[in-house]
């Protein structure tokens, strides 16, 4: 296993997105060859803002792509993947499936049979979610709890968990798996998401909107914590009794939706009253996880509480919008 990332040759899918970006960071500022694949071009992404993409080798493909990704594994002689690229849109899966499955599911097993192939390889860790255990009456979650995903979204990050467990299982591709609360950070331009949307309404002074009836419970953890957690993974994966696992990654605190809304317009000094459309479909009322396995076996605490996580979050945007939009 890596014990250390200089020199690394590191194979970054999703490396523009949120996760992504500040991963990508973590790794050259500790030494490592960065290989990112990027699908679309996003000028105004976290990468880009970090001033990123002129450090990493960028290759332009999709996931669909088996022999591209092929090519780049051998190619770079990879010796780490991080497998974070996904639809990740919980709207977008309900309106367009085949794509979201596509992506989510065809895209994974693309990745691990590289892997499976690929004699310089070390280790791989699959981006799973907190949404592939599908709605449970117990809670939190634990990592022994089936995946029974039941929406598109839900089900294509249940699939693609349990395909990476087969790869372990089957193959013995040394595999882990993550799955993670909902992450906010800087960087996230997806504003139809509560955090950045309630960040940027409160900005522009307008009500923030909240499709549900702003009652749901969710964990939400910070971008720059799922890094180090997902680094502290890999470098455990030279133990026996992680490789092929799953974790939990959380802050360990869940909040309904109106308290987080109303958190953020605290911080930022805004007295406006939210929308509530209670018009959210197809989506897990409550979810939050247990974060004891990772506690446990790999010494992994969070670094950053929601009010850190936040008041970072916000500073991070107001940058954005005065340098980006022109305020």
């Amino acid at each position: 296993m890596i014990k250390s990332w200089k020199n690394s040759n590191v194979f970054v899918t999703g490396c523009n997105g949120l996760l992504g970006s500040w991963l990508v960071k973590y790794l050259l500022d500790n030494g490592a060859n960065v290989i990112g694949l990027l699908r679309d071009e996003l000028p105004n992404s976290n990468l880009d803002q970090l001033g990123l993409c002129e450090k990493i080798t960028s290759v332009r493909g999709d996931l669909q792509d088996y022999s591209l990704l092929r090519r780049i594994m051998s190619e770079y002689e990879v010796g780490f993947v991080f497998h974070l690229a996904a639809q990740t849109l919980v709207t977008v899966a309900n309106t367009d499936p085949r794509s979201t499955f596509e992506t989510n599911i065809r895209g994974t097993w693309n990745i691990l049979e590289v892997a499976r192939q690929t004699k310089s390889l070390k280790g791989i860790i699959v981006a799973s979610s907190d949404k592939a255990y599908g709605e449970k009456c117990k809670l939190p979650y634990h990592e022994t709890d089936s995946l029974e995903g039941s929406h598109p979204y839900d089900v294509s990050k249940s699939c693609a968990d349990l395909i990476a467990q087969s790869y372990y299982k089957t193959y013995k591709v040394p595999v882990c798996v993550t799955r993670c609360a909902n992450l906010y950070g800087g960087g996230d331009l997806n504003f139809s998401r509560i955090i950045p949307g309630t960040i940027r309404s409160a900005f522009y002074n307008e009500r923030p909107i909240i499709r549900s009836d702003g009652k749901f419970l969710r964990d939400y953890f910070y971008v720059e914590d799922a890094v180090l957690a997902m680094l502290n993974l890999a470098e455990y994966m030279k133990n026996k009794l992680v490789l092929g696992e799953a974790f939990n990654f959380s802050s360990g605190v869940h909040l309904n939706v109106v308290d987080l809304v109303e958190r953020i317009l605290r911080l930022m000094g805004k007295k406006i009253k939210s929308v509530v459309l209670n018009k959210a479909h197809n989506e897990i009322r409550d979810q939050y996880l247990s974060i004891k396995k990772a506690n446990n076996l790999l010494k992994w605490h969070p670094c950053f509480d929601i009010h850190v996580g936040l008041k970072r979050t916000i500073e991070w945007y107001m940058t954005y919008f005065v340098t980006r939009e022109g305020r």
